[in-house]
């Protein structure tokens, strides 16, 4: 049976892509290798964790002996690297595991996938690597890098050692940039489960600076579905944007979301902006919808309303999160701010 390694697989994105790939490919088994950070959790994959299909490891992807030993006991085929420090706040505290995760484990894991000569390597990426857009134009795959964060540096620094080993090895490299995810298991520090969150506690909606900053949104089942696009058909060097065609603002997208939830707008807060927040994001998938035949099924409404009523579904979850080391960080990165009220 042909064996697709997953890294970060227990992660947001990663662990919908895993439900996905085994529902829709019978002949295949999975190989889950995650470190299990704070963002990392088994729960998420909990309804797939009795398939014979599915295997999972607790590791690190920048140790190089067990990466070699996974890719040959379990004759690795492909790898789809999830595995990221993804916080850009984090990142903006302490740089160093960034530097680690995102730019030393990639490497290793392109030094080990060319020595087990794995035929796929799926590096996934992010939209912030671009930049901030002025109030017009869409990223498009040839948009000069230009990250603005320690985070979105290393992602963009991880592309680069991609593009390099494709340059001057043949790897077999392919890399996917998306705009902002959004949907069931998200780890709710990220600003849809974290509004959700806070409000249905009745607690304040952190919002920095004036809240016109723009994102584009997109369902990660439709993520999820380019990146299986672009392992199974992307040619190899080359690079694919994955976007929702759902630009909003974030005090638009707040206000929305406490509309859904039936909670009054005083729970706004505006708190100082994050240093050198992008201003916009927007991506253009033209290049995804000729050569892959990806286009975006998920509209914005739609989405955000299915999500909403999953985590009113999934309280449980989300407390059990919250609970652990994301209060600590809740409580550096926004209590100063917040005040009593």
């Amino acid at each position: 049976m042909p064996t697709l390694m997953v890294t970060g697989g227990c992660g947001f994105i990663g662990s919908n892509f895993i439900r996905l790939i085994l529902a829709n490919q019978p002949g295949l088994a999975v190989v889950n290798l995650d470190k299990l950070t704070y963002a990392g959790n088994p729960e998420n994959l909990a309804e797939i964790a009795d398939d014979s299909r599915y295997i999972f490891c607790q590791g690190d992807i920048a140790d190089r002996s067990l990466v070699d030993s996974l890719l040959v006991e379990h004759r690795i085929e492909a790898i789809v690297n999830f595995a990221a420090e993804s916080h850009v706040d984090r990142s903006l505290l302490d740089s160093s595991p960034f530097v680690q995760t995102n730019i030393v484990g990639t490497q290793v894991l392109i030094d080990a996938a060319r020595a087990a000569s794995v035929r796929r390597f799926v590096q996934v990426s992010t939209d912030e690597v671009y930049g901030s857009l002025g109030s017009t134009g869409a990223f498009t795959e040839s948009t000069p890098l230009a990250p603005n964060s320690p985070y979105s540096a290393s992602k963009a620094a991880a592309d680069l050692l991609v593009r390099a080993a494709v340059h001057s090895h043949g790897f077999p490299g392919v890399i996917t940039r998306c705009s902002n995810n959004y949907g069931r298991f998200q780890f709710p520090e990220k600003l849809i489960p974290l509004f959700i969150s806070n409000a249905l506690d009745h607690q304040p909606l952190p919002v920095y600076g004036t809240g016109e900053n723009v994102r584009d949104w997109i369902h990660v089942d439709d993520h999820c579905r380019g990146i299986a696009a672009a392992l199974r058909d992307g040619d190899v060097g080359e690079v694919y944007n994955f976007g929702g065609n759902a630009e909003m603002s974030n005090i638009d997208l707040t206000r929305k979301l406490l509309g859904l939830l039936d909670r009054p707008e005083s729970l706004i807060r505006f708190v100082p902006d994050r240093p050198g927040h992008d201003q916009r994001y927007a991506i253009d998938c033209s290049k995804a919808e000729s050569e892959l035949g990806w286009s975006p099924e998920i509209g914005f409404g739609e989405g955000l309303s299915v999500t909403v009523a999953w985590y009113l579904a999934n309280t449980d979850w989300v407390e059990r999160i919250r609970s652990g080391e994301y209060r600590e960080f809740y409580k550096q990165q926004y209590g100063e701010r917040l005040g009593d009220g």
